[in-house]
């Protein structure tokens, strides 16, 4: 498993400094069915926006 998980959405509830994401779980589904061939067929569905 990953060690460090970045991410740049820095709205995002669990972004922490150094870009890294603070979720204890990712979630992340293809937008094109079950496979996708590059990332941006891909979405984080763990994203949540702060508040």
């Amino acid at each position: 498993m990953a060690k460090d998980v970045l991410c740049e959405v820095n709205n995002c509830k669990f972004w922490a400094a150094g870009n890294k994401c603070a979720a204890s779980s990712i979630y992340v589904v293809s937008n094109r069915g079950n496979q996708a061939s590059n990332s941006g067929e891909t979405d984080c569905k763990t994203f949540e926006p702060k508040i």
